[in-house]
């Protein structure tokens, strides 16, 4: 339903208000704010008709009005307006993302920081999936005399590492005849394909060589099934203890639903590709019907990948959440895609 431009500035009002105050507004004081020249009584039955239509209610018989979760999903659709990040801001922000651009999880978990910090919410970042992602190259670092590290690079720009021991004194020539053995074999083969059979496929192939490998080839497998699944960062997670008018029993569910890796990966790959924003009940998790999850998504190669999102309480600045989201979006898919040219030209 579509408001008329009276009701929905009376609604914006409203709603920017209690954002920033956390207090029910009354008329008069809209009309010193909003600057509509109409009577009292006029924007009382306008305030009267939203509460009818559930975009508003009333806490107390004598108070002004604050907004409903339904009238905070009007704003957002239909009323909000985004200023982007300042030049300064989108300075700052690259250059924090730019002190841990080492990798892509770094990358991630500075994202999420900075998140965190600018907000004043939780924040959480995934790393790119690895399904459709392939071996790019794979190192080797001796580390004993007897054990090494097998350094896994895959296309999507994740690096996983893996230690292995044999039962003979590891050279740097034999490391080289890994090296060039089993780049040969693995380079460009899809991560998800990297399963035991494949293992004792590849083994057989290597003949007596294999005989050396065992250590080597569990290491690989072991580091690609790493780059392939989603890690989760999160940041500033207990600042949901410290918001206004905290309800201690639902934030402490928050808290420890965002510290399950594994359920809030699968809330995270089930957010829209673009920027969005999930309110209440709209969450599919019961644990996260008092808050609101803003997300947006960072390209990999041109393509949406992981997500970075802020979770917070309903009574947010939408507006400037998703501005810095996408500013620090828009960093991430930079930084992530350099990283991966730089290991694509090494």
């Amino acid at each position: 339903m579509e408001l008329a431009a009276r009701k929905e500035k009376i609604l914006s009002a409203i709603i920017e208000s209690y954002i920033q105050t956390g207090e029910p507004i009354g008329s008069k004081a809209l009309i010193n704010e909003t600057g509509l020249e109409v009577s009292s009584a006029t924007v009382r039955n306008d305030m009267a008709d939203l509460t009818n239509k559930g975009y508003l209610i009333q806490p107390h018989t004598s108070a002004g009005r604050i907004p409903t979760r339904q009238g905070y999903r009007y704003y957002v659709d239909n009323i909000m307006t985004i200023m982007p990040v300042s030049q300064s801001g989108r300075d700052f922000i690259e250059a924090r993302l730019y002190e841990s651009a080492d990798s892509p999880e770094s990358i991630l978990q500075s994202a999420a920081q900075v998140v965190s910090e600018l907000t004043g919410l939780a924040a959480v970042a995934s790393t790119p999936s690895g399904e459709d992602s392939r071996i790019h190259k794979i190192s080797f670092v001796q580390t004993g005399l007897h054990t090494a590290m097998a350094v896994v690079i895959a296309s999507n720009g994740i690096i996983k590492t893996k230690l292995f021991r044999c039962e003979f004194v590891i050279t740097p020539e034999i490391l080289e005849v890994f090296d060039r053995a089993l780049n040969e074999t693995f380079a460009g083969i899809r991560l998800a394909a990297i399963n035991r059979p494949f293992i004792q496929t590849a083994a057989a192939r290597f003949g007596e060589l294999s005989l050396f490998m065992p250590g080597v080839l569990m290491a690989i497998m072991e580091a690609a099934k790493g780059a392939r699944s989603v890690g989760i960062c999160a940041r500033g997670v207990t600042k949901l203890l410290f918001m206004p008018d905290v309800n201690f029993v639902k934030a402490r569910a928050v808290i420890e639903f965002l510290n399950n890796e594994h359920d809030l990966a699968r809330l995270l790959e089930n957010l829209p590709p673009d920027t969005s924003v999930s309110i209440g009940r709209e969450n599919s998790r019961v644990e996260l019907e008092s808050s609101a999850i803003v997300s947006t998504r960072y390209d990999v190669g041109g393509n949406p990948s992981g997500v970075i999102a802020a979770v917070g309480p309903v009574r947010m600045d939408y507006g400037r959440v998703i501005s810095i989201l996408e500013c620090v979006s828009d960093c991430v898919s930079r930084l992530i895609g350099e990283l991966i040219d730089t290991n694509a030209n090494q």
